[in-house]
């Protein structure tokens, strides 16, 4: 490996034309091109001697040559060597780096001191990296009895791209060597590189990228903060395939040693028609008829939905996020859906069900059997009503009455007599209410006018018969039908009434 010594061997002859400094290079001093040739590498000169640039090009070149053949074939009886493990380290931002080697140095010297420095200068004391202000605290050295070194250097910084090299200090004060070229340090952060926007069943790459080649690296993915461990991770690369709306997250990237230095989050934006989409009431709990409602539609898409349309079963109903029922009815009771479009497609939510509680309405009264009554039969008279819930109870009263005369749905009378005879009626109730029906008359009917002829002709004849013994008048009146309490009455002082 190339270094730098000085020491006080003896001249190497150069060409005349020629001159060389420890470092093989040629300076510029005012209007000359100079060289200052260190001791005991040809001939020191103290002033400016012009040479051309390719003369002092070529120069440069054999002088590398010659004191790199010199050293290390053992000229000047010295076996001087500086090895790195790595003559260039990729480092992330923040991270902590090692740079090791070992060294050799001629018999008999011992070594003094040994520090670590960056982008020596020839002809420039270099200074220990340590003392450096920039670097205080944040350096350690280390070395061993078998001439094995090396550098921690802590919290890498941006800045920290320098050469580092290794320098050594014997107890000869001339004889001193810096191993060039050192360790070239460059320093990465780490950087997603992805799509913004994907959209749902597309695929995508991400790519975890640097500025300069990491020796071996592990890449670990993150998502919202989280490992990804069931996603296709190819070297540095996160595919994902098939996109759905659950891949949209907050993307990261580390590596495996140093998964507290992360990129900085990307974000990852998945395009896909409305899902999710529900339907809420307002006010939730029982609706009563005569109460006022609001549905409201939600969904998840991106982007958002442009419109949704409002349907009662089949038939639209309105527009809108939100749709109101004033003054609700129980026609209004039945299935609502919200279904929601963006530019990526539409969807309907679940049915709501709507249910109008309403006390009872449409109450009537049916009798059966139908036509016409006979006295001492049967009939039954039945309550019909809409109503939400349910009629809970059915009273039964009589026109003219005080009290209930029954209750059920169903009211039967048995044996039909005058008592029965008159207007009927039911009243229906809920929890929200009660309505009465219109009255319905039950009858039944008179006797037949044939058979009343018969027993008028028998009276007559009786009373033809009796009629010197009576002394009172008959009076004989017939009562219409809309009064069948007696077929007739026959007023005597011997006939009463006939039932």
């Amino acid at each position: 490996m190339a270094g730098a010594s000085s020491h006080s061997s003896a001249s190497l002859q150069l060409p005349p034309s020629l001159c060389c400094n420890t470092y093989s290079v040629c300076y510029l001093s005012e209007s000359a091109q100079w060289c200052r040739v260190a001791a005991g590498v040809g001939e020191e000169r103290s002033e400016a001697v012009s040479y051309s640039n390719s003369d002092c090009l070529m120069g440069s070149r054999l002088c590398n040559q010659l004191f790199h053949a010199s050293y290390v074939s053992g000229a000047f009886g010295t076996k001087w060597s500086v090895k790195y493990n790595q003559q260039e380290i990729c480092a992330i931002k923040g991270s902590t780096v090692f740079m090791n080697g070992t060294f050799t140095l001629p018999e008999g010297l011992t070594v003094t001191e040994t520090f670590w420095t960056i982008d020596p200068v020839p002809g420039v004391e270099p200074t220990d990296l340590s003392k450096e202000p920039d670097y205080s605290g944040r350096v350690e050295f280390f070395t061993d009895d078998q001439k094995h070194f090396s550098l921690k250097l802590s919290d890498v910084m941006k800045k920290d791209e320098h050469q580092f090299c290794f320098k050594i200090k014997t107890n000869v004060e001339k004889e001193r060597w810096t191993g060039v070229p050192g360790v070239q340090l460059r320093v990465t952060e780490l950087l997603v590189e992805a799509p913004e926007e994907v959209t749902e069943g597309q695929t995508a790459d991400l790519t975890c990228k640097t500025t300069c080649s990491l020796t071996d690296p592990t890449f670990i993915w993150y998502k919202n903060g989280h490992p990804l461990t069931k996603k296709t991770i190819k070297n540095n690369q996160l595919h994902l395939q098939t996109v759905s709306s659950e891949d949209a997250g907050s993307y990261s990237c580390a590596v495996e040693g140093s998964q507290d230095l992360r990129s900085t989050a990307h974000s990852l934006r998945v395009r896909y028609p409305p899902k999710n989409i529900s339907v809420s009431i307002s006010p939730s709990g029982e609706i009563v008829e005569g109460s006022s409602v609001t549905l409201t539609c939600s969904s998840d898409a991106n982007p958002h939905e442009k419109n949704n349309t409002w349907f009662k079963g089949s038939t639209p109903v309105g527009e809108g996020k939100t749709y109101s029922i004033p003054n609700i009815r129980s026609e209004d009771s039945g299935e609502y859906t919200c279904q929601s479009r963006n530019d990526l497609g539409e969807r309907r939510s679940t049915d709501l069900q709507i249910n109008v509680l309403y006390p009872p309405k449409s109450v009537s009264v049916s009798i059966s059997p139908s036509g016409e009554i006979v006295k001492g039969s049967s009939v039954t008279l039945t309550c019909s009503s809409d109503a939400n819930p349910p009629v809970k109870n059915y009273t039964w009263f009589k026109e003219g009455g005080t009290s209930p005369v029954g209750s059920g749905q169903n009211y039967s009378i048995i044996g039909i007599s005058a008592d029965h005879i008159g207007l009927h009626y039911c009243e229906a109730q809920n929890d929200h209410g009660a309505l009465s029906s219109a009255g319905v008359p039950v009858s039944f009917k008179a006797l037949g006018v044939g058979l009343c002829f018969i027993f008028l002709v028998v009276l007559t004849a009786v009373f033809w018969r009796f009629r010197g013994s009576i002394n009172e008048a008959i009076t004989i009146h017939f009562k219409s039908s809309t009064n069948p309490e007696k077929c007739f009455e026959l007023k005597t002082s011997s006939f009463c009434s006939v039932n």
